[in-house]
């Protein structure tokens, strides 16, 4: 199998309450996401509220995650951003020690046209040592990367292995899933819709919902590559309240008021993120109790 089927958890950045880096916390969420049986770990995607992390803390998770999953599982390094040059620059800096791909986003905000997208996918494929994922999120980005450039990218170079999609669009997901290279990994990027994306052929998730539930949700994912979709279902159906709660008011905001009511760290995100409110804050951990036993 794949190292990239299955439950990749795209995992939060924990934080002090002074909104410094908690590398012990960090610590406890790879050996709890491990623990709980997911197959691959995402270090710094967006959930890992990258925007906000200088360039030298980057590095350190980056480098403490690698030291602290001594090979475990594999790896993904998120490495992204709107400016091509500065990307590529970071990408060719990286130590990829210990990791295994990139997992690089979409442009935001610039809104390039899909010949843009295509170039800058170029750029960084060239520079990359290691395989990438692309990531199409338009909720995020402003922009979408259409099904045809996505194929268009995935026959060119051989080291784009795959995509992340959450554009939610199943008319751009029955395209890719026809046209793509045989071995071109479609991965849901969207927690509430992998069960259906998995029936048309895709290969797995990288979850945020994963973070506090890694056991219930990738038991859930795996039903699903076994084809057994009438077990899978139940646990699909047992998550629906607990995933939109997640997105209620941001990621990852949600998941990481699950994750200190698990004591695995605190609910601290930086500017211009903020916490939950009260009200939801107490929905989730109600939840978090019924789910987590």
């Amino acid at each position: 199998m794949n190292k990239f089927y299955g439950t990749g958890v795209a995992m939060v950045t924990p934080f002090h309450e002074d909104g410094s880096v908690d590398y012990d916390a960090l610590r406890r969420l790879i050996d709890y996401l491990i623990d709980g049986g997911v197959e691959y770990l995402v270090s710094l995607g967006t959930t890992g509220e990258s925007v906000t992390l200088s360039k030298d803390e980057k590095k350190q998770v980056w480098s403490f995650t690698a030291q602290v999953n001594r090979g475990r599982v594999p790896l993904v390094a998120g490495i992204a951003g709107n400016n091509t040059a500065e990307v590529v620059a970071e990408i060719k800096a990286f130590d990829n020690t210990g990791y295994d791909a990139i997992l690089s986003a979409s442009p935001n905000y610039n809104k390039p046209t899909q010949e843009g997208i295509y170039q800058h996918y170029k750029a960084i494929a060239e520079a990359a040592s290691l395989p990438v994922l692309l990531y199409n999120v338009p909720s995020r980005t402003g922009s979408n990367v259409s099904a045809e450039t996505t194929v268009r990218l995935a026959h060119d170079f051989k080291n784009i292995i795959g995509i992340k999609e959450a554009s939610g669009n199943f008319d751009q997901l029955n395209q890719i899933a026809r046209d793509k290279p045989e071995d071109f990994l479609l991965i849901s990027g969207d927690d509430p819709i992998s069960l259906p994306m998995i029936a048309l052929g895709g290969v797995g998730v990288i979850s945020v919902v994963g973070n506090a539930l890694p056991r219930p949700f990738s038991d859930m994912i795996r039903l699903c590559l076994q084809g057994d979709f009438k077990s899978a279902l139940k646990g699909h159906s047992s998550l629906i309240d607990f995933t939109r709660m997640m997105f209620a008011e941001g990621s990852p905001a949600g998941v990481k008021t699950a994750l200190k009511k698990l004591g695995i760290c605190e609910d601290t995100v930086r500017l211009p993120l903020v916490q939950v409110s009260a009200g939801l804050a107490e929905k989730i951990v109600t939840e978090t109790q019924k789910l987590a036993q």
